[in-house]
């Protein structure tokens, strides 16, 4: 007999052997190694914390080539589509990364060294990196990783310098040395804001690589791209590579912006901003967290710590700068489309809107007003009578704008185009490796590009808007095609080899290539190669373009840009590009503009009605109505459509369209009065409504409503066929816009009355609105008499402003040149106080007031101490007429 000990080993002796012959079976016929067999360190990480190690796309990755690597194989069920899925090959925890060999403290904060050991897996890593970190203010932290001995291109962006170091930060700041890494907190609550240890930095000379673990699922952001404003982290990628594309939900779209807001749990909010204008992508996961990768410059981070959302927002625009102020006319109706065909086409549209006294402010051309499609050119036939078309325009309070395209013909004989010669003489085009233009394809034919990195362009952009304005006095620009757009990949010669047009790693850009529907990356430029500055292009044309302006009128410019980049804001708005004529567009019209108020680019909008495909009556009603609370409102239509202007459909939609547009322009006092505080502090015009309720948790995936400011609710129908409309009220007192009508809310969904003529509108208690009797443009408008609309609070009290200036004059806040009013309610007495007063306040009256919420009927109201009729209704409306007070005057009106 055997002893009992030896059965006992002989049957694991036995099982081991068996196991490792089914495990040598499985590897011979699957190549994966089973999980059980699997290196332990394998088995730490849960699905949703694995980080990707081999992200390239159309590679099928297989164990050999993710232990190359060294790497974890684990294969997981196939993703949805559209989806990355849990990574198959991910890093394990011990994965080669930079350690922190030193740490110094300096006067801004502190300098470190990061040593990497072993190399890295793509080409060229950096071997020594300097860690740079600055306390810049108590809620802004600046971090900047780089190669310690080599200079990197970085965004030639103005950034904002400190000279000492934040006193008080509301942040604390660990590293964890081997592997390096950070751990950034919130004090006031504990919350880890930032945890780079999950996985390894790699940051080789054109693959740069940081992830981070996120503190809660709530994240906003990274654009340009359609969907819903809050992220999905279901395995989902956001590319940022500025491209040519109708808007399509996963496609990388006409800008980019790598910065993302968060809010955490209990309503606080922080925001991070990579100033990196590289190829990239961001990697999310539902871990949650979080991968940036980008393919050149440096990582230079900004963290800002709010607390509440509407700080962070405040924060980021300190260090890209503040939106600039638009003149009062770019506020008003916009009307455009491609293809009215003639100048004289494009007056009758002009002169029905002005039979049906349909607001507008300007009448816009694309493309079709050019000879050729050639910039700074006019069709001689069909456009002989635009300079007319703008003369009458001019007499009538109105402005004309025009589209200009970056791609300039480049086939004209010597002599018959100046653009191009001169620009070929004064060496202003992308040039390829060869030094000579880069010559694409855009609507005139063959193109080149001017490089607007270069001071010289801007001079020569000058001189041709000069010579066209002459001939044309345009008021405002229309930038498209400034991704750059190509029709071709790259050039009419394709692009030469080599790692810029053929980088070790490619991010998810649509086409699989840099050069898709572009230039070549390895197109020259004054500053530096395309590679670093695509994603620039439409921020520097912007700012040549809003240059030009100034100097050639001498007023506030208006320039409406396609490609945006941080700090856009300062020079241009933007629209949302090519959408289609399709219930979802409207609707994903709202994220888009909630995502560019994060941006700090406040003056944007869609193209109502659609611009693409054919409209319906009851689509093109309803997007009027979201449309007219667009910051920026215009009605843009593609060629060979039918016309989708307000004066084409019925009596009823086309009083409907009108009727709303009037709203819109009686708001035009109080949505002007936020873009001052936006272009003074950073505020956002429109906003989601989790800025203001952020411990509301029911608000932070809303994107079907939005606020004007702090205290108008805009709620759209979004589909066709209903009546009624269902959105959130947070909780509180809000106002019907139109009748005073009470809504108590303890915040819920509300089903709200919406027949094809009305738009849901109501206002938040504790506010004060400055509204104007509207007219058919700005300017008649501004010279009519205002009403304050009151909204009082449960307490009985409220509070509002109004900026006033004359509208189009550069710099009128700097230059003391504008009346600052605020309004308060307190113990049922209004007062209105001018804090800061110009000649333009005294032609402006005030001639109404409208109090909403008072509880019971007055026995008699007092202006300055003198009795005032005045009317009550039983929805507790109290309205005081005739009042005939100049703006310029602060006076008080008591109810008793």
């Amino acid at each position: 007999k055997l002893a009992p000990w030896w059965v006992g080993s002989g049957l694991l002796v036995a099982a081991v052997l068996l196991s490792a012959i089914t495990v040598w079976v499985l590897r011979q016929v699957s190549g994966a190694w089973p999980v059980t067999a699997l290196p332990p360190k394998c088995l730490l990480a849960p699905e949703s914390h694995r980080f990707d190690c081999y992200p390239e796309r159309h590679v099928v990755v297989t164990q050999e080539l993710c232990e190359s690597r060294g790497c974890c194989f684990i294969e997981t069920s196939p993703p949805a589509e559209g989806k990355r899925g849990v990574p198959w090959c991910f890093y394990p925890p011990d994965f080669p990364s930079y350690t922190l060999e030193s740490l110094n403290q300096t006067a801004l904060g502190m300098v470190g060294m990061l040593v990497r050991r072993e190399k890295a897996y793509y080409p060229r890593d950096i071997e020594i990196l300097r860690l740079d970190v600055e306390f810049e203010t108590d809620t802004r932290l600046h971090i900047k990783i780089t190669d310690a001995a080599n200079p990197r291109y970085e965004v030639p962006l103005e950034v904002p310098r400190v000279t000492k170091r934040a006193e008080n930060p509301i942040y604390s700041l660990d590293f964890s040395r081997d592997p390096f890494g950070v751990q950034l907190r919130r004090r006031a609550t504990g919350t880890v804001l930032l945890n780079t240890t999950v996985a390894p930095l790699i940051f080789a000379d054109q693959f740069l690589q940081i992830s981070t673990l996120l503190p809660s699922q709530f994240l906003y952001g990274l654009g340009e791209h359609r969907g819903t404003l809050l992220h999905s982290l279901d395995w989902s990628t956001l590319t940022l590579w500025a491209r040519d594309v109708s808007p399509t939900e996963s496609f990388n779209l006409y800008g980019a912006h790598p910065f993302y807001l968060m809010m955490e749990e209990g309503g606080d909010a922080h925001g991070i901003f990579l100033l990196n204008s590289n190829a990239m992508e961001v990697a999310l996961q539902p871990a949650p967290g979080l991968t940036w990768r980008t393919i050149g410059g440096v990582l230079d981070f900004y963290i800002f710590l709010g607390p509440d959302p509407n700080m962070v927002i405040q924060q980021y625009q300190q260090v890209i700068g503040f939106p600039a102020m638009p003149p009062l006319w770019a506020l008003g109706f916009h009307l455009c489309r491609w293809g009215y065909g003639s100048s004289n086409e494009t007056w009758q549209t002009v002169k029905a809107m002005r039979n049906y006294q349909i607001p507008q402010d300007a009448q816009w051309n694309d493309i079709d007003y050019m000879d050729g499609y050639r910039d700074f050119t006019l069709d001689p036939q069909k456009f002989t009578s635009l300079p007319s078309l703008v003369e009458d325009l001019h007499k009538h309070g109105q402005r004309y704008v025009m589209i200009l395209d970056p791609g300039i013909s480049s086939t004209r004989p010597h002599g018959s185009y100046w653009p191009f010669d001169e620009g070929l003489r004064r060496g202003l085009f992308l040039n390829t490796t060869q030094g000579q233009p880069l010559i694409g394809q855009v609507w005139p034919g063959s193109t080149a590009f001017a490089d607007f990195s270069n001071p010289d362009t801007h001079q020569w952009w000058l001189e041709n808007l000069q010579s066209f304005h002459a001939r044309v006095p345009f008021d405002g620009l229309w930038i498209d095609m400034n991704e750059p757009s190509n029709f071709m990949d790259g050039s009419k010669d394709g692009c030469p080899p080599g790692e810029l047009d053929s980088p070790p790693y490619t991010p998810a850009v649509l086409g699989d290539s840099l050069s898709a529907k572009t230039v070549c990356a390895s197109a020259k430029q004054k500053v530096s190669v395309h590679y670093n500055l695509h994603n620039l292009y439409g921020l520097m044309e912007a700012k040549a373009t809003a240059s030009a302006l100034i100097q050639i009128r001498g007023k506030r410019p208006f320039v409406i840009s396609r490609s945006t980049f941080p700090s856009q804001g300062r020079y241009s708005g933007h629209w949302l590009g090519d959408n289609r004529s399709q219930w979802k567009d409207m609707y994903y019209s709202i994220p888009g503009l909630l995502s560019f108020s994060l941006f700090g680019i406040p003056l944007v909008g869609a193209d109502i009605c659609g611009f693409s495909g054919s409209t319906s009556e009851e689509l093109c009603t309803r997007w009027m109505q979201l449309g007219a609370f667009y910051p920026f409102a215009r009605n843009h239509n593609t060629q060979n459509e039918k016309a989708q202007d307000p004066t084409v459909f019925s009596p009823a939609a086309r009083t409907a369209m009108k009727d709303v547009l009037l709203t819109r322009y009686s708001l035009l006092p109080f949505l002007y009065t936020l873009f001052h505080r936006a272009h003074l502090q950073g505020d956002t015009v429109t906003r989601p409504l989790f800025f203001e309720f952020p411990q509301d948790v029911a608000t932070l995936g809303l994107d079907r409503q939005f606020l004007w400011g702090r205290s108008l609710l805009v709620t759209p129908v979004l589909e066709p066929g209903v009546d009624s409309v269902t959105g959130y009220v947070p909780r509180g007192l809000w106002y019907d816009f139109y009748t005073g009508s009470l809504v108590n809310s303890s915040g819920e969904m509300l089903k709200m009355s919406a027949p094809l003529e009305h738009l849901n509108l109501h206002v938040r208690e504790g506010a004060i609105l400055p509204t104007q009797k509207p007219g058919t443009t700005s300017e008649v408008t501004r010279g009519n008499p205002l009403r304050l609309i009151v909204a009082l609070s449960s307490s009985a009290t409220a509070w509002g402003d109004l900026f006033w200036d004359d509208g189009e004059s550069l710099d009128t806040f700097e230059q003391g040149s504008y009346s600052y009013l605020v309004f308060n309610v307190t113990q049922n007495v209004f007062t209105s106080t001018v804090l800061h007063a110009s000649t333009e306040a005294k032609e402006a009256t005030i001639d109404t007031l409208s109090i909403f919420g008072v509880s019971k009927r007055p026995s008699k109201v007092l202006l300055n101490g003198q009795e005032k009729p005045f009317s009550y209704l039983d929805n507790q409306v109290l309205t005081v007429s005739d009042l005939g007070l100049s703006l310029s005057q602060g006076f008080s009106l008591l109810w008793l």
